[in-house]
């Protein structure tokens, strides 16, 4: 029901607002997070006590509990990798190689930041290619944060609560998170909730909580615009514009 309700909620909004609600409530969380995520980050390093500290103690993130359950585990799946901190990596023993990483990742981003509906129906909004091109420069810029904002504060997730976050024997995981396979995903939201005072805690979850209605408002107005002038136009090719406005709707 609490899907189904969301859901409701979600193309009730897109039918009355469209792509501009979509991209206006995408603006105004992109700022509200923006703020938030280095507000967390701060917290996240001096609660570590800075870089260096950082680095060193996220070698000797290893959970206590590594046996149980009537199993053996690698001890790869619990140690941190030595190359933990490097983004190139081993073409051979790396868990992402480089060249992977270069050739492959590349072929993939591509694909989504340059072909992909969700992405390409805010360029095609744009009011001129000058706005859009500048648009572009700066998502290109605001990808360069993630590495500070998302991955290196995950990292002292693991630091500051290695036994719920870097658990790998199922029971224990269980305990913590309530999934058998690890508690990885709750490694951002714990911090959020331990870290950060009431005010700013509230603000942080709404919005994480929000993001997920704005990706699907961009994955509904896509598709709505694909079967519109993909399909409907086939079927309708003398159609007005106002009656392919109200069909996408």
């Amino acid at each position: 029901m609490r899907v189904q309700g969301k859901n409701i909620l979600i193309l009730f909004f897109l039918y009355t607002g469209g792509l501009a609600s979509v991209i206006y409530t995408d603006t105004l969380q992109t700022i509200i997070m923006l703020i938030g995520s280095f507000i967390l980050m701060g917290y996240a390093f001096a609660k570590v006590g800075g870089y260096e500290s950082f680095t060193e103690k996220y070698m000797n993130a290893i959970p206590s509990i590594v046996e149980g359950d009537n199993l053996t585990i690698n001890p790869k799946c619990y140690t941190p990798q030595a190359d933990s901190f490097h983004i190139f990596r081993d073409a051979v023993t790396g868990d992402i190689p480089w060249p992977g990483m270069i050739f492959g990742m590349t072929i993939v981003a591509v694909w989504y930041w340059c072909t992909d509906q969700v992405i390409v129906q805010r360029c095609l909004s744009g009011k001129n290619m000058s706005h859009v091109k500048a648009a572009c420069i700066m998502c290109g810029y605001l990808k360069l944060l993630p590495m500070f904002l998302m991955v290196m504060p995950g990292m002292i997730s693991r630091i500051l609560y290695t036994e719920k976050v870097a658990c790998v024997v199922p029971s224990e995981c269980v305990k913590h998170c309530g999934i058998e396979v690890g508690c990885t995903n709750y490694a951002y939201p714990v911090m959020v909730l331990e870290l950060m005072p009431d005010g700013l805690r509230g603000l942080m979850l709404s919005v994480m909580l929000a993001s997920l209605m704005s990706s699907m408002t961009s994955i509904f107005n896509s598709a709505s615009t694909l079967f519109t002038m993909d399909l409907y136009t086939k079927i309708r090719k003398q159609a007005s514009e106002k009656e392919l406005l109200i069909t996408g709707r």
